[in-house]
């Protein structure tokens, strides 16, 4: 048995926002259907050589693919019938889209009240930006994530997808207490999140901060008050060390080091000290810890129960004997029959109902006569 067992999801997405939060309740169970345009699909599709690439993988195993032509009678008549037999809707749409349709919210929550109509937009559903293009940088910009990951007097955009991804699990996370609260009223309900909003929900402790203060947080905000520091070893191999508030690890750190003096260094000699001479530590432990290989000083740092690791590209990563312990990676058949193909399990382990790899994503209208009506695409 699986935790959403019997939940029927129509996913209305492309790209990433959309397509993870429909995987993530695929993980779980759920029979989750993605309508494409023909012959084109999900965008992501032709990230590659080929219809399964790895973009497009990452965000839509475990589901099946149909193909509708939305602007047509026969298309929009469909679609309908799948929302109405359906427990949850998930569309990334611009905002109004499926509205001007007739496949909004209103229109299908009217002919089946138990849906759940989960719509997520790059600034939401009302105000001025509401029907401005939202992209994942776009939203990691305006929402103040990039200021906290990069130098703004030089900035450069980051080499993930977050905003996109905090979305799909906002939405995720809203389908399923939607889910829940049908259990209590037998009601369905419109959940709404957005690029923006996901965004600077994800924000907190740094917004916190700011409303204390007043004080605008930046990269190095965090870094100081944690003790957090990176570091380059004789190897030219990074490592990070997390000193957080303990007293202990400082001392341990400096007994790694081979520098036990600092710790009655006046310029260092308590926390707050400390944080407000960052730099200055910085620069002292940096010319130590370029003495020896990385291998060297995490055995020193991890023997001392410092909390330290090393800078892991995803080669790194992937050899990690935690990583491999953890079997982060599982393989499953290719869908065109072209050997295998690796993917990031679920992040959660449960033990009863444990999410599932079933499937890679599926080509496209895959499932186009198991599901439509005359069995083909339109």
């Amino acid at each position: 048995m699986s935790a959403l067992q019997g939940v029927k999801v129509i996913e209305f997405t492309s790209y990433v926002s959309g397509p993870y939060a429909g995987m993530l309740l695929a993980d779980f169970g759920a029979d989750v259907i993605k309508v494409e345009a023909p012959e084109t699909g999900d965008p992501f599709r032709r990230w590659g050589e080929t219809d399964y690439n790895a973009t497009f993988g990452s965000v839509n195993r475990n589901k099946k693919s149909i193909t509708l032509d939305l602007k047509s009678p026969e298309g929009k008549s469909e679609a309908m019938r799948l929302m109405l037999e359906a427990d949850v809707v998930i569309e990334n749409l611009r905002s109004g889209a499926l509205d001007r349709l007739g496949l909004g919210w209103e229109s299908v929550h009217e002919r089946n009240p138990r849906l759940i109509y989960c719509s997520i937009t790059g600034f939401g559903d009302e105000g001025p930006y509401a029907q401005r293009p939202g992209y994942d940088t776009v939203g990691q910009a305006m929402g103040g994530l990039l200021s906290l990951l990069t130098d703004m007097d030089r900035p450069q955009p980051m080499g993930i997808s977050l905003s996109d991804h905090l979305a799909g699990i906002s939405a995720a996370m809203g389908i399923l207490a939607a889910l829940n609260a049908r259990h209590l009223t037998g009601r369905g309900q419109k959940v709404s999140t957005s690029l923006i909003e996901s965004t600077i929900s994800f924000l907190a402790e740094n917004a916190a901060r700011y409303f204390e203060d007043g004080g605008t947080p930046s990269r190095a905000t965090r870094t100081h008050i944690a003790q957090v520091f990176a570091f380059t070893a004789k190897d030219g191999k990074g490592f990070v060390i997390h000193l957080s508030s303990p007293k202990k690890f400082w001392l341990a750190m400096l007994e790694a080091a081979g520098r036990p003096e600092l710790a009655d260094d006046p310029r260092f000699s308590d926390r707050k000290k400390r944080i407000a001479n960052y730099t200055a530590l910085c620069a002292e432990l940096a010319g130590v810890f370029a003495t020896q290989n990385r291998d060297v000083w995490i055995e020193r740092l991890v023997a001392a129960d410092v909390p330290a690791g090393p800078i892991h590209d995803l080669k790194g990563v992937f050899e990690d004997p935690q990583v491999q312990a953890l079997k982060m990676v599982e393989k499953v058949p290719h869908p065109a029959g072209r050997g295998e193909v690796s993917l990031i399990r679920n992040s959660v382990r449960m033990s009863e109902t444990p999410p599932v790899i079933r499937h890679a994503a599926p080509q496209l209208g895959q499932h186009n006569a198991e599901i439509l009506k005359g069995g083909r695409g339109s």
